[in-house]
């Protein structure tokens, strides 16, 4: 199930009915309100969230379900009219998954839903992993420091979870991007400075396994 939040109604039906047309259930808000209403019964594979609707925006709607365990990792798809790097930048750092500039094709939404469910669907079993003094526990989305448990934001965590899975691999700033955001948007990449800076703060201590390579990009060794 897909839901569709926007306010224009024409837009919002359009969006419905593309994506029934190519196989999948959805649903449309006129609203954030009556969408964050509806969660309390029903939860969907992905959302379609534009970002300027009266009432609460959707930038507000974004934060309030990235701040809810029940809903922060349900996949969200910014769609606005706003299309400066700064607005993709921000809504990417709020913690969407993908970002859709209107007007955009039908089929290029349908072909953004399709990839940001690939990348977010998970399968049934996950392993802990460690690197060092950092675990991280997929499953219950729990990363430990020396033993203490550290809130990180999704991004975060998806950011953290892909260099423990490769230690001493380096990723290139647009290769993180990609495999954590799965967007190839130039110019974006400073994202990817402020997401390992955070990253690094809220390890502590051992934010120092993660070593800056000049000129190429980011890797965790196993030691400070």
């Amino acid at each position: 199930m897909i839901w569709c939040i926007d306010d224009d109604s024409t837009i919002r039906e359009i969006e419905v009915y593309t994506l029934e047309q190519t196989g999948f259930e959805a649903r449309g808000f006129a609203d954030g309100i009556s969408m964050l209403e509806a969660l309390k019964s029903e939860k969907p594979e992905l959302i379609i969230l534009d970002i300027m609707m009266p009432k609460m925006d959707g930038m507000e709607v974004l934060t309030k379900l990235r701040s809810k365990d029940e809903y922060k990792n349900i996949p969200v798809i910014m769609a606005t009219a706003k299309g400066t790097e700064m607005d993709k930048i921000g809504g990417l750092n709020s913690g969407a998954d993908d970002y859709l500039v209107k007007p955009f094709g039908v089929m290029e939404m349908v072909a953004r839903v399709k990839a940001v469910l690939r990348r977010t669907t998970k399968t049934a079993t996950s392993t802990d992993i460690t690197v060092g003094n950092i675990t991280l526990k997929e499953k219950e989305h729990m990363v430990l420091v020396e033993g203490k448990k550290t809130e990180l934001t999704h991004k975060e965590f998806e950011m953290l979870k892909l260099l423990m899975q490769n230690p001493g691999m380096v990723f290139s700033r647009d290769k993180l991007m990609s495999e954590v955001w799965g967007t190839d948007y130039i110019g974006e990449t400073r994202t990817v400075d402020m997401h390992i800076k955070t990253l690094r703060q809220k390890l502590g201590n051992v934010g120092g396994q993660i070593k800056t390579v000049i000129g190429v990009g980011y890797r965790l060794e196993a030691e400070v």
